[in-house]
């Protein structure tokens, strides 16, 4: 299965070249676009005050973080999760320059910049011209903010694993033609989306005539392109 990071993080500024530090980060597990339940969320002394600005944003005092282990002690642990999985982040190169940033304060491997992946740019592509911010892109796609009063890193990354499934196709699944085995083939029943057939079939509501007169229609019209002799319905004259 795919494996993904939907990360995140709180900074107290913009520039991690002029003294801003990471304060948080919170990481979701996916695995083929689906959230495992596994989760990483560390809260970060930033060795330095936190601008009133910032706490604005994110609510995160100097208190809350001043017992807080430092990024050199829990970089170990968030690499041991990330793995070796591709990292998706909104607007990438922001988190991405902390994550490097604090990397090279502690001497640690940075990621690739190859594993980066930007829902920011992925969104531009696909909505040019409008609003792709994470609460635009939320509220576009119907994706809940009522749990969100301030901005934090795990449930950010919680918002955006909902909103990358959206950008890379959505919730519903396409129909697979080919995804039969077994009994199912044998039956004709389709499966979508790798889901099994229904527990309790539908009752038919087709006429017998309404299915002779359809049968008959693929047999004059279709003939053998008729997909329908795929999942057992006869289109060849008896």
């Amino acid at each position: 299965m795919a494996r993904e990071i939907v990360l995140d993080t709180e900074t107290t500024g913009f520039d991690p070249r002029t003294g801003d530090r990471l304060i948080e980060v919170g990481c979701i597990e996916i695995e083929d676009l689906l959230p495992t339940g596994r989760t990483f969320h560390r809260l970060v002394n930033p060795e330095r005050l936190i601008p009133e600005g910032a706490i604005k944003v994110h609510g995160i005092t100097d208190d809350k973080v001043r017992g807080a282990p430092k990024f050199a002690e829990i970089v170990s642990d968030l690499m041991d999760f990330i793995g070796d999985a591709p990292v998706i982040a909104h607007n990438a190169a922001f988190d991405r320059a902390f994550i490097d940033h604090e990397c090279g304060l502690c001497g640690w491997a940075l990621i690739h910049e190859t594993r980066w992946i930007d829902t920011l740019a992925l969104a531009q592509k696909r909505f040019p011209g409008m609003a792709n911010s994470l609460d635009a892109l939320c509220k576009r796609f119907k994706v809940s903010l009522v749990e969100r009063t301030l901005h934090g890193a795990l449930i950010d990354a919680r918002l955006l694993a909902e909103v990358y499934l959206e950008l890379k196709g959505g919730k519903e699944r396409v129909l697979d033609l080919s995804a039969r085995t077994g009994a199912q083939a044998a039956t004709g029943q389709a499966v979508i989306g790798g889901y099994a057939p229904r527990p309790r079939p539908l009752s038919p509501r087709l006429h017998p005539a309404e299915a002779e007169a359809h049968r008959a229609f693929l047999i004059e019209t279709l003939k053998d392109r008729s997909l329908w002799a795929g999942y057992g319905l006869q289109t060849e004259p008896a």
